[in-house]
């Protein structure tokens, strides 16, 4: 794999600031990945509080149990959970909710930074780090799981969804997906594919995870444990309600101070504030950011007049019933974003989180709540970000002598000058002049009716504006005609740009690995290994 480092696609945001190691901004997080000193430290803080977290043998064995949910989890994966038993053991995780055959590009480079990110600490503290990715199957934006992109059999992106059933909107490890939509969301996926020799085997690998109609969140970790098994990917569902069972002494802790997590919160927020940063989450006045799981869905619950209830007081909570639940019932209970970190902490012993963008920017707010729960921030780590130039599109690069940067910052206005290069005709600048000309001969004319008889000026514009109508028809059709002479040509820019930019978006947000995982193989996935890590992350160019 060649690796080429892209520069300009980034906002000077919170995060880019925090990747590049910004002091005031590093001073919301307390540590940066780029110095080694503060893994050392985050290591020998967790082993001094070890005993505050929920116990290795009873998490491994909720670990295990979910994995066999999956399949057989592979030797690596086994050999995993075993190690996590291991006092000395530490974890790095990064999470993402579910998506529809594995979801965007991003969901792959972010598997990828967990595991390299483990080995990398692994070696430089010389003790074992798992790797393990959390799905976030407690949230109940099933909008944001439905579906993956592909590029279809003409060049366009195909969005392919499954749709929600009727009812309340519960955690997307709760929402059933009938036998039905799975066939069809298939059959869909391979109308939408082009042909190549490795569809047959992913269409029937993928068919063989669905053929029991699982929920998106255990189709997505079928896939993943498909495709990282060997790495030794560990995999966890935030709503597994086995490792719920172990989380409710925290829960607990998160009702009990409530008042006192809210005024963290808005410390946090206004930390972020001061150094001119939008607020990425903010927390709602009066919102225990937490939700309950109950008849109308995953429902966010609000501090009310010493009682816990939604919006509506629809689902109402005293105190001592919300605590109870935590005890007897945890699996009815649920995180929120800005909880989940805390919950995160607690369950595992964690040593890095690696983070997208905009989850940095929401862990900025963070600091205080960490220290109020006698919890100390992970190092978190930036999500890798890649941009994947597939062989077809870098000989068209080549071809019109433009680079992959020029293509996603300004690939239209790129094309459009391409084609102005191709009017040996001066098109525009015929037209343009004939339009002044035009203007020059019928001033006087438009003078002379108005004099004639003042009403007949209305009517001389409208005939002018007619005529020029009329010029810019014959302009627009003659622009037609020059674009068909480069139809082939203007069909690769469009390549070019729907390749590297779709949608007007970074390729890892729109594309499905499944996209390219068919038309490359399997071997398009193993070739990742070879991309050098890189603990800052950054937006990086890979080519073959």
């Amino acid at each position: 794999m060649n690796v080429t480092p892209l520069e300009g696609l980034s906002s000077p945001s919170l995060a880019e600031r925090y990747r590049m190691g910004d002091s005031d901004v590093c001073g919301l997080f307390g540590s940066h990945p780029s110095h080694s000193e503060d893994w050392r430290r985050r290591a020998e803080l967790l082993d001094r509080t070890a005993g505050s977290r929920i116990d290795r043998k009873r998490l491994a064995d909720a670990l295990r149990a979910f994995q066999a949910r999956l399949a057989a989890p592979s030797e690596a994966v086994s050999r995993s959970i075993d190690t996590l038993e291991r006092e000395d053991a530490l974890i790095v995780v990064g999470g993402q909710q579910a998506g529809l055959f594995g979801g965007a590009l991003l969901v792959v480079y972010k598997a990828l930074t967990v595991i390299q990110t483990a080995r990398h600490a692994q070696k430089l503290l010389g003790r074992p780090v798992v790797p393990v990715f959390w799905i976030a199957g407690e949230d109940h934006d099933f909008e944001e799981a439905n579906h993956v992109h592909v590029a279809s059999l003409d060049g366009q992106v195909k969005r392919i969804r499954v749709e929600r059933p009727e009812g309340p909107r519960q955690a997307v490890s709760r929402t059933p997906i009938s036998a039905d939509q799975w066939a069809a969301a298939v059959e869909e996926l391979s109308a939408s594919l082009p042909d190549t020799e490795f569809k047959p085997v992913w269409l029937e690998r993928i068919r063989s995870q669905v053929a029991d109609a699982p929920t998106l969140t255990v189709a997505f970790a079928r896939l993943l444990s498909d495709w990282f098994g060997s790495e030794g990917l560990v995999l966890l569902d935030a709503d597994d309600p086995e490792l719920r069972k172990l989380e409710g002494p925290f829960f607990r802790r998160l009702i009990e101070r409530n008042d006192e997590l809210e005024a963290a919160l808005r410390e946090g927020e206004n930390r972020v504030r001061e150094l001119g940063f939008p607020i990425q989450a903010e927390a709602a006045p009066g919102s225990a950011n937490l939700f309950v799981h109950a008849e109308a869905g995953r429902t966010l619950l609000f501090r009310q007049d010493g009682r816990f209830a939604d919006r509506k007081e629809e689902t109402v909570f005293s105190r001592e019933e919300l605590l109870r639940l935590a005890d007897e019932n945890p699996e009815r209970l649920s995180n929120n974003a800005l909880t989940r970190p805390l919950m995160q902490d607690y369950a595992l012993p964690v040593l890095a989180a690696v983070l997208g963008p905009s989850e940095i920017a929401y862990w900025g707010v963070l600091g205080p709540a960490f220290a109020r729960f006698e919890l100390s921030m992970p190092l978190l780590v930036p999500r890798q970000s890649f941009s994947y130039l597939e062989p077809s599109v870098a000989k068209l690069l080549d071809k019109y002598g433009v680079t992959a940067e020029d293509i996603m910052l300004r690939g239209d206005s790129l094309k459009a000058e391409w084609l102005e290069g191709q009017d040996e005709w001066r098109l525009e600048e015929k037209f343009a002049e004939a339009r002044e000309r035009f203007a020059e001969l019928y001033a006087p004319i438009l003078d002379t009716v108005a004099a004639l008889q003042p009403a007949l000026a209305k009517l001389g514009e409208t005939n002018r504006d007619k005529i020029l109508e009329q010029m810019a028809y014959l302009e627009n059709r003659a622009a037609d005609a020059l674009a068909k002479r480069h139809e082939a040509a203007l069909r690769q820019w469009d390549r070019m740009r729907s390749s590297l930019w779709p949608q007007g978006k970074p390729q890892e947000r729109v594309y499905g690995a499944i996209h390219f995982l068919n038309r490359y193989g399997p071997d398009w996935l193993t070739s990742w290994r070879e991309v050098p890590y890189d603990a800052t992350g950054g937006h990086r160019l890979v080519s073959q």
